[in-house]
């Protein structure tokens, strides 16, 4: 039996990250900070009169206190009049599930990273943290039949989520759920690497919705040929042979994809706000009078490739001397997930290859890398805006914002060197340098082009990338999938 929603929802979102965030001061107050990312614009456009239910887990022990505090639901004084359900799931729990399987199997299957040689290797530590995963998930399926009203559209978010599409159906068949995926898709020889039974639940969870969304129609074509070959599923196609939906057990889920743009008018007006313009002057100061910038902007994500893109202006100087001295790699490289210790090796090889290349060519006036990784929003936006060129070069990515970003906030033109392999390629290709993430050498010459791109052109193919990266702002994209969803 579920229980009788108090104040049931028209419309549910999930996700691992809510739109708050609680941390205890110095001086014992719990205080709640507004929650990142594009989910929290694309809630704010249906509005507080909607009566929409936000469920999202307690991330760390400031959000498990405000949860216990709270009860069913968190003080709308935090959560900007949104109501917001945060789950108090056990601490191991969640532990086993988000860095176990999420960031360490998941994330790690759809964006290609795994040493095959090496890795993975699913034993009975991996199963302990499967079944966390499936408790994981439980809990969020549990928390959505309780909070949704009779025939509520339900949006489930990411590959955190997997399962819960299919658990909610059981207990709640009578729901419209749609699941949308953030990261890439791996192609079928891949996403075989998982053992055959985890691969089928994964599918299937996402398979008992009525809708599995995506950001690109690579991603979406990737996820029905896994359904076609891991489960024997039929793929629905138009008339031009895209994928539009997935037949399987009497059930058929319709495939959607959704182009996450940036949210121009957000952007445009914190770019110009007094904390940016102090940095843009350090920065300036940093880079030094007439020299160009190469900007990037990352966390320190093993699929970002910021190693190589640091291998590619060391070859950039190497192989054109008539750049020494005159243009600065300026890296943002914010850590992530430095309780992975992947993840710490990575960061540290990032600060590594940063110090070999201004050891190695720096001179008393110029510091060929400026390297910051202390995460600053204000001071990315100030070097999204002096930007002569970005690099934007992951291994693999389901979309990229900063790619998007980047030519909404420039001040005079940015060229755009980007990866074939970031989901934003499949809208800024037109319009970018486009690289194969591996190729040191390819990527080194585009750096070059870019440097050299006349200003006229490059201005005028920032205005293009610009107009293609906000086609869906976060607040429309939320809608489109709502509308897709019958909501």
């Amino acid at each position: 039996m579920v229980a009788q929603p108090v104040h049931p929802a028209p419309i549910v979102v999930a996700s691992n990250r809510g739109p708050v965030s609680y941390r205890r001061q110095d001086d014992g107050t719990l205080v709640a900070g507004r929650g990142g990312g594009g989910l929290v614009s694309g809630l704010g456009a249906i509005g507080t009169d909607a009566g929409a239910v936000w469920v999202c887990a307690a991330l760390g022990e400031g959000d498990r206190e405000a949860a216990r505090a709270a009860g069913r639901r968190l003080d709308p004084a935090d959560t900007g009049g949104h109501r917001v359900r945060m789950l108090d799931i056990p601490a191991d729990t969640f532990a086993a599930a988000y860095n176990g399987i999420a960031n360490s199997v998941l994330w790690f299957v759809h964006h290609l990273l795994y040493q095959t040689p090496l890795e993975p290797t699913f034993d009975a530590d991996f199963r302990t943290q499967w079944a966390a995963y499936e408790a994981y998930n439980t809990a969020f399926a549990d928390a959505l039949a309780e909070e949704a009203a009779p025939g509520a559209a339900v949006l489930v978010q990411d590959y955190h989520l997997t399962l819960v599409p299919g658990l909610l159906r059981e207990r709640r068949p009578d729901l419209r759920i749609g699941h949308f995926s953030h990261t890439p898709w791996a192609p079928p020889d891949y996403f075989r690497m998982l053992p055959d039974d985890v691969a089928g639940q994964v599918l299937r969870g996402i398979l008992g919705g009525d809708r599995a969304a995506f950001l690109t129609h690579r991603w979406a074509e990737a996820f029905a040929a896994c359904c076609a070959e891991e489960l024997g599923a039929e793929v629905l196609r138009d008339g031009d042979g895209r994928a539009t939906a997935v037949r399987f057990e009497e059930r058929t889920t319709l495939l959607g994809v959704h182009g996450l743009g940036a949210d121009a008018d957000f952007l445009r007006r914190r770019a110009h706000e007094p904390d940016v313009a102090e940095r843009m002057a350090a920065l300036r100061a940093q880079i030094g009078p007439g020299r160009r910038a190469i900007v990037r902007v990352d966390r320190t994500e093993l699929s970002k490739n910021i190693v190589r893109g640091l291998l590619a202006y060391r070859r950039l100087l190497e192989d054109r001397p008539r750049w020494r001295g005159k243009v600065v790699h300026v890296a943002f490289a914010y850590p992530s997930r430095q309780d992975l210790a992947v993840y710490r090796d990575y960061t540290a090889t990032v600060e590594r290859v940063a110090r070999e290349i201004n050891s190695a060519f720096g001179t008393e006036g110029w510091e060929p890398v400026v390297l910051h990784v202390k995460d600053d929003f204000a001071r990315s936006l100030a070097a999204y805006r002096l930007a002569d060129v970005a690099l934007v070069n992951p291994v693999r990515d389901g979309m990229n914002l900063v790619a998007k970003e980047v030519p909404v906030v420039s001040d005079h033109g940015c060229a755009l060197v980007l990866s074939r392999e970031a989901g934003a390629a499949a809208e800024l290709a037109e319009d970018a340098l486009v690289v194969n993430p591996y190729d040191v050498e390819a990527t080194a010459r585009a750096l070059h082009e870019a440097l050299l791109m006349d200003p006229a052109e490059r201005a005028e193919r920032t205005k293009r990338l610009a107009a293609a990266a906000t086609a869906l702002p976060p607040a429309r994209w939320f809608v489109d999938q709502l509308r897709a969803l019958g909501g």
